[in-house]
């Protein structure tokens, strides 16, 4: 990372690497998770939700850190706030994929065999826009130059999850899925929001990063 905005604080570089490495893996326990649901291995999918809390606690632990170390060793003030928000934003991620994996083991829904694919792929698409931010963040530090490549790549799979999302009601409120009562298409509804939820913030992050960079260059 450059030591224009951090100065000669290598704690603060590490800091901020191991945060981001956190929110990767919270996307990465994410997809995990939800693959394990939606292929009904529900023993397991159980067994692993102290991972993403771990995760999440970390993260959160990390992030307070960062805050500290932000007012105590950056150098230049005025992207003091731009680093900050980015970081507090990226967290609501962190905390959103925790909270659906969560409410999916408290609420247990049931998803048809027939939408079982298209659910895998918007599990997908979003946790990629996750990781694609994490490696735009990333670039916002250290190579400053390649973060519209990567806000690009945010926006293509929240694009591709925004067309998952969509063809998932289609069918749920379609003759496809007739036999299933009202309220649990209004369940399925839900997390398919939640779950797509993650790109939407992804895709506004990056836009965050791209600000922030551009104000850099000035």
């Amino acid at each position: 990372m450059p030591h224009i905005l951090f100065g000669r604080s290598k704690e603060l570089e590490i800091e901020i690497t191991e945060y981001l490495d956190l929110v990767n893996q919270g996307a990465l326990t994410f997809k995990r998770d939800l693959k394990r649901y939606v292929q009904k291995d529900f023993e397991l999918f159980e067994e692993s939700l102290t991972d993403i809390k771990k995760i999440e606690n970390n993260a959160d632990e990390h992030q307070k850190d960062i805050k500290y170390k932000l007012y105590k060793y950056m150098l230049i003030p005025e992207s003091r706030a731009d680093v900050l928000n980015i970081i507090e934003e990226i967290d609501t991620i962190t905390d959103l994929a925790k909270e659906v994996i969560y409410e999916i083991s408290i609420e247990k829904p049931v998803i048809p065999a027939g939408l079982e694919s298209d659910f895998l792929e918007l599990v997908e698409n979003s946790a990629e826009a996750v990781d694609m931010l994490v490696k735009c963040v990333r670039a916002f530090f250290e190579e400053i130059s390649q973060v519209n490549d990567y806000v690009n790549k945010v926006h293509f799979y929240e694009h591709q999850a925004d067309k998952n999302e969509e063809r998932l009601k289609r069918k749920i409120f379609s003759d496809q899925c007739e036999e299933i009562e009202i309220a649990y298409k209004l369940q399925l509804r839900y997390f398919i929001e939640e779950i797509a939820a993650l790109s939407d913030q992804a895709e506004m992050v990056s836009e965050d990063v791209s600000v922030a960079a551009v104000k850099r260059r000035i």
